[in-house]
């Protein structure tokens, strides 16, 4: 293996490795990408605050997210289309995690089917869903989350409509990819990705496919995809859904403090803090800048993580201090997942382990859970003041 001390190590290995086409997938945002850049720029203006002459031993960094114990406040977020990073990805990732201690969170939009992941691992593991119109799939959905025994359902929020991502369009990336002469040279390149993709059965959407009724192939999972994302979404709805599954139940993709409230009082047990990696309003507020407000709003009575632009521990560090019971990382493992397989994703959650775990100590703790506000310096106006 090579020597691997940060996530930007991942990246560039996994550039190098993964077809164009799903590299850019991943690193991009809407639009200009100024919601995308800012996601990972505005954790540089928060600062730690560092303390000496504090026993560091007998640290830890082990929490609960939604009463689940976790070796580390960081989960896996669902990441869409994550078997073609790297043949079978889906179930790699969850393996990794599952290892780790970490939870694992499988996108309605997987490579790998619900029942796929399953069979693979041995602890329960989450699973996003979509808000769509088709009532019939979506509580047959549910059902087969319960009976895989996953953990908690994840319900995302902010996709009534797909954000225009320029990458993604000039590289032809739909569901399914358009293969061009071009597209198709950069796979032949991609040897090693090539090989392993040859090598699996599971190269479409396990869990549209075969379950969807109407969905046999490639132009009706189209069809069904375009025609049942619900924009006509509103609170009402994710109560109905909240019916249909009688699990822990998460929503994802908050991120005004008015969003965070009537989150509250539609049954949820956790609301994640998330732009969508900045891939669908541009302009938006990042995810760390939005988290205070929020966390003021709703205080206690519910559990708040925070998605979006995670890098590193020092980051986790940071959302942690600000009241995030945890955070989910997504390309920071998919940069592992697409380098090197399971093996770099055990290796994204090492690195963000160390990081987290030396710089607790380093500002004073060594319990992850008594972490506060106190070892941040946040600038003024940091969060607020707009006009």
């Amino acid at each position: 293996m090579p020597v691997i001390t940060e996530i930007e190590d991942l990246r560039r290995k996994y550039k190098w490795r993964v077809p164009k086409m799903f590299y850019d997938y991943c690193e991009s945002g809407s639009w200009t990408e100024q919601t995308f850049r800012e996601n990972t720029a505005d954790f540089k203006d928060i600062h730690l605050r560092q303390r000496v002459a504090i026993d560091m031993t007998g640290r830890s960094t082990k929490t609960q997210m939604i009463g689940q114990d976790v070796a580390m406040p960081v989960a896996l977020a669902p990441v869409g289309s994550t078997g073609m990073q790297h043949a079978d990805g889906e179930i790699k990732a969850a393996k990794a995690a599952e290892k780790f201690g970490v939870p694992y969170c499988l996108s309605t939009m997987s490579i790998c089917s619900i029942e796929d992941v399953a069979a693979n691992t041995e602890k329960p593991f989450w699973l996003q869903v979509y808000t769509l119109t088709d009532d019939d799939f979506m509580q047959r959905l549910f059902d087969r989350a319960k009976e895989a025994k996953c953990s908690a359902a994840v319900i995302t929020v902010d996709l009534q409509l797909l954000g225009q991502r320029h990458k993604d369009l000039k590289n032809g990336l739909s569901a399914p990819p358009k293969l061009t002469p071009k597209t198709l040279a950069d796979m032949a390149w991609r040897v090693p990705w090539g090989l392993e993709m040859l090598q699996t059965k599971r190269r479409f959407f396990g869990n549209i496919v075969g379950h969807a009724k109407g969905v046999g192939d490639a132009a009706s999972l189209m069809d069904w995809t375009h025609n049942n994302f619900d924009q006509a979404l509103n609170w009402d709805r994710i109560r109905e859904f909240r019916k249909m599954w009688d699990g822990p139940l998460i929503i994802k993709g908050i991120i005004d403090p008015r969003d965070a409230l009537e989150a509250c009082n539609v049954g949820a047990d956790a609301i994640v803090v998330s732009n969508h990696g900045g891939r669908q309003l541009d302009g938006a507020l990042s995810s760390i800048r939005a988290l205070g407000p929020i966390m003021d709003a709703v205080g206690d009575k519910i559990e708040v993580h925070l998605d979006s632009g995670i890098r590193s521990g020092q980051d986790v560090l940071k959302a942690v201090a600000m009241g995030a019971k945890g955070c989910w990382i997504g390309r920071a493992y998919v940069y592992g997942l697409g380098a090197m397989g399971e093996q770099g994703v055990t290796k994204a959650l090492e690195v963000i382990h160390k990081e987290l775990d030396m710089s607790m100590a380093l500002c004073g703790h060594t319990d992850i859970n008594t972490v506060d506000r106190d070892i941040l310096m946040v600038p003024k106006g940091f969060s607020g003041d707009w006009e």
